[in-house]
């Protein structure tokens, strides 16, 4: 897939304080390009904090999802179909329950960017998909031990679980009959999935969302 980035029209998402860094599409590489002074929205601090950034993510996937629904890639096969439907319906539900759980406290509808991706071709959309899964588990992961409420701990749990399954489900269409599900990206030495924190997360998310928003209060 070739990406091609005007940033003269873009406007990407400047989480403060997150580092810089590169997110991996379908063999290309997608920098982090720095922070703007301009800030729209803050995720917050303790549980609001954690699960507004889990809501980013949520909503992040769910437009994704929505967009290869409504133009899908040349030659989705209709089993491609009913899952790419599935995982879409459940990063609506994850989205939506986060909202609810937030009330006023949820930041506003985040505005993506998805220039990077070619929504006609399956390995860029299937490659995408896989960043996004797999960078979701993580960011879980991450996030769990930041957690205070036991119930929104639990909840987290069982939303981990069910992107763990995505995640999964992904790598095998990109590389059926294969062990990339548990692939050494993914699974470190102590056979335990990868952890990754919010400031990593929200870089690699960045070339993503074009709204501007500030997590100065979690990484």
């Amino acid at each position: 897939m070739e990406i091609q980035h005007d940033n003269s029209r873009r406007r990407l998402l400047k989480w403060s304080g997150a580092a810089a860094a590169t997110v991996a599409v379908s063999g290309a590489w997608l920098p982090n390009f720095g922070i703007s002074a301009a800030l729209a929205a803050d995720l917050g601090e303790g549980d609001v904090g954690i699960l507004n950034y889990a809501y980013a993510l949520e909503q992040l996937e769910a437009a994704f999802y929505t967009q290869v629904i409504e133009t899908p890639y040349e030659g989705i096969t209709d089993e491609e179909t009913v899952l790419l439907t599935d995982i879409r319906d459940h990063e609506i539900e994850h989205r939506d329950f986060l909202k609810t759980a937030l009330a006023d406290s949820a930041i506003p509808a985040l505005e993506v960017d998805f220039s990077a991706v070619d929504f006609t071709d399956r390995a860029s959309v299937l490659g995408t998909a896989m960043v996004f899964e797999d960078l979701g588990v993580s960011a879980y992961n991450g996030a769990g031990k930041l957690i205070e409420a036991v119930a929104y701990l639990a909840e987290a749990g069982r939303i981990v679980s069910v992107e763990a399954r995505h995640a999964a489900a992904i790598r095998d269409l990109l590389n059926p009959n294969s062990v990339s599900f548990a692939g050494d990206d993914v699974i470190d030495e102590n056979g335990l999935d990868v952890v990754n924190d919010p400031a990593t997360v929200l870089a690699a998310a960045d070339p993503f969302i074009a709204t501007e928003v500030t997590a100065s209060s979690l990484v």
